[in-house]
């Protein structure tokens, strides 16, 4: 069980920022023993791996904070959170001790699409709601949510590998913000639509 909630932290961290639960989860790999890589997974703990995982982040860190361009980044990053919650779900063996038998193992793809479909998920509420935030605040708010966003990515990724148990509360505020920004977005629509 503890293992599951590892993969849906990750994935979950990875819907808000790919490259910091890729981060986490190679240096985590290459310097304790408290996360251990598959052997197809081993080059996410390279160090030239790790290095181009950085200088991604530092890239993603900076675009994210400028509205408009923001927005531009998300379009991107929808094919690329997917796909690192997708190899953080994978690598972290979560999938394989999922059920306790060894379906998961002989179905390794699954792994994959829960994790995508996490990260997926949590990337679309994301992406939602930055435009609102951008626009309600005249772009003032766009530095802002996105650090916090960096911020819960990496909470969210030190909790799913050393207190996989909080996983739960952290994915319960998750869905409440979520919830809350697709009921600002709806109020907002339907004030554009009625009449002045």
């Amino acid at each position: 069980m503890l293992a599951a909630l590892t993969g849906l932290g990750l994935s979950t961290a990875a819907g808000l920022n790919a490259y910091i639960p890729l981060l986490v989860v190679g240096v985590l790999a290459n310097l304790t023993d408290e996360v251990r890589l598959p052997n197809e997974f081993a080059w996410l703990s390279n160090g030239w791996v790790l290095a181009i995982i950085g200088v991604l982040l530092l890239a993603e860190i900076v675009l994210d904070k400028v509205p408009a361009v923001d927005s531009v980044n998300d379009m991107i990053q929808t094919v690329v959170r997917p796909a690192s919650g997708g190899v953080v779900f994978s690598a972290t063996e979560a999938a394989a001790r999922l059920d306790g038998s060894t379906w998961m193992s002989h179905n390794p793809w699954l792994s994959w699409v829960l994790g995508i479909a996490i990260a997926l998920a949590v990337h679309l509420m994301k992406s939602t709601a930055r435009p609102v935030v951008n626009v309600s605040t005249a772009g003032v708010g766009a530095p802002v949510v996105s650090t916090l966003e960096d911020a819960g990515s990496l909470g969210m990724s030190l909790v799913a590998v050393f207190l996989p148990v909080l996983v739960i509360v952290g994915v319960a505020i998750l869905a409440l913000l979520g919830w809350w920004a697709i009921r600002r977005v709806r109020r907002r629509r339907a004030l554009r639509r009625s009449p002045a």
